[in-house]
């Protein structure tokens, strides 16, 4: 399964995202996620603590495609170079 995510993970965004992952959660099952952050462009604390939040409960991978994206995938795995994917 994975979520593609664009643009701005800020204000009334975050609401929609933790929303969508509610809705989602369930139909994951066994299936791994993948989250792709490579046209984010921003991430508010509250966004962050959703993402991280997403990871802690499925150890996703974060797929990349710069060195601010793959900064953020970073903070949200907790350092965990393992689960971020380079584009």
């Amino acid at each position: 399964m994975a979520i593609q995510l664009e643009g701005r993970i800020a204000g009334l965004w975050v609401a929609e995202l933790g929303q969508a992952w509610a809705q989602a959660a369930p139909r994951l099952n066994s299936r791994k996620l993948s989250i792709n952050l490579c046209d984010v462009t921003h991430v508010d604390r509250a966004g962050k603590m959703v993402l991280m939040n997403i990871y802690d409960q499925t150890g996703a991978s974060l797929v990349v495609s710069n060195s601010w994206t793959q900064f953020l995938a970073r903070e949200i795995a907790r350092n965990n170079d393992e689960n971020v994917k380079p584009l």
